[in-house]
């Protein structure tokens, strides 16, 4: 008889097919989620480690430059074209304040100011900052804007105050030629300075100095600030026009004109006593949300000169101010309070706000990183006094 045995044939029923495909999706959902999640970490890792360098990059060269703030400056400041109209509210004087950097252009400094303090607070003069992410300020609450500020050091590079400019020669002992090549000379209102090569060689030394620079006049009768308008050589020349208006003018105090033995004596050479020249950096600080939007860039700007950024992907920066007054002390100040000056504050508080520079997903949520640095500054140049001088 034949063989009637019956073979089943070898493979997956459908049911068992699906469970498989089943389990099988479930890993790959699982190694999916995994694979996301552990990208998403690393973005925010990466994006942290790059706010953190931007935040910590641009506070380092605040702290640097903040530190140094007062450095060669008279104790209240430096003087500067004014004359009083005996007002005590702005503004104060009959003539304009002198020009200040600010985002896209100039302010001025305080009009009530006589003299330029070695650090100005800038309360709310920064940009509104509105984020991406449309987290935005209220223009009608000024604590909404960030804030600037502007400082002031003496730079010694050049050598300029190694000696006055016109340093008469001395029989000694012992015998000094002092600096016969060396005067100024102001012809209208235009002064000319020249120095004398074998005692300050402008072509070798130090950092060249350049249209734009400030340069602070010394002498017996005070000091005046001017800005370079040109260079030649030896010669330094101060012309009206300047971006900051600190030259040609003829006001009361705070000029070139006082700086002379006598109004009368025409401006030439023998009109100045020994005077000392020393290069001053004004340095700015403020956020920029306007060249490069939008990623907000934290600007470092010397005198007029360009701008540079030097941190991006900022959103806030503000500062605050702890004064010495021998009485109240006021501290964390956003700026003058009543009764208190520049010269008074002894240090600064910075806050600095980053964000990534793109969304971060977490979860089900598409978000922008945020981190912040707080630091607190010493003016060392202005907390510091010689009590035995």
């Amino acid at each position: 008889m034949p063989n009637t045995k019956s073979f089943k044939a070898a493979g997956f029923t459908l049911v068992e097919l699906m469970v498989a495909m089943g389990i099988t999706m479930v890993i790959l959902y699982a190694a999916v989620q995994a694979f996301r999640d552990a990208s998403q970490t690393n973005q925010l890792v990466t994006a942290t480690a790059d706010m953190t360098d931007n935040l910590r990059g641009g506070l380092n060269l605040i702290q640097q430059d903040v530190q140094q703030t007062g450095t060669g400056i008279p104790v209240n400041g430096i003087p500067i074209p004014f004359t009083s109209n005996n007002s005590t509210t702005a503004p104060c004087g009959t003539t304009l304040a002198i020009n200040r950097p600010v985002l896209g252009g100039t302010s001025t400094f305080p009009k009530c100011n006589s003299t330029l303090p070695a650090i100005e607070p800038g309360q709310a003069m920064g940009p509104l900052i509105t984020a991406p992410d449309a987290v935005a300020g209220n223009p009608s609450n000024p604590s909404s804007f960030t804030d600037e500020i502007t400082i002031l050091y003496a730079d010694n590079s050049a050598s300029l105050d190694v000696k006055p400019v016109n340093k008469p020669a001395t029989a000694g002992p012992p015998a000094d030629p002092g600096c016969p090549a060396g005067k100024l000379n102001l012809a209208g209102n235009t002064l000319t300075v020249t120095f004398d090569a074998t005692c300050v060689n402008l072509t070798t030394a130090g950092i060249q100095v350049l249209p734009g620079d400030l340069i602070m006049f010394t002498n017996t009768n005070g000091s005046a600030l001017l800005t370079v308008t040109s260079v030649a050589g030896q010669a330094l020349t101060f012309a009206p026009g300047d971006a900051f208006d600190l030259n040609g003018r003829t006001e009361a105090g705070g000029t070139i004109n006082y700086l002379m033995t006598s109004t009368a004596c025409g401006g030439g050479p023998a009109c100045f006593p020994p005077t000392l020249a020393t290069r001053i950096w004004m340095i700015s600080y403020y956020l920029d949300n306007v060249t490069s939007p939008p990623f907000v860039r934290l600007i470092r700007q010397v005198n007029f000169n360009p701008p540079t950024p030097v941190g991006e992907t900022l959103e806030n920066l503000q500062f605050t101010y702890n004064y010495v007054d021998g009485a109240t002390n006021p501290s964390n100040q956003p700026g003058i309070p009543t009764g208190n000056n520049e010269s008074q504050i002894r240090s600064v508080n910075v806050f600095l706000g980053a964000r990534s520079s793109y969304l971060m997903h977490q979860a089900r949520k598409a978000i922008y990183a945020r981190n912040n640095l707080v630091t607190q500054i010493s003016l060392r140049s202005m907390a510091y006094r010689d009590r035995y001088n």
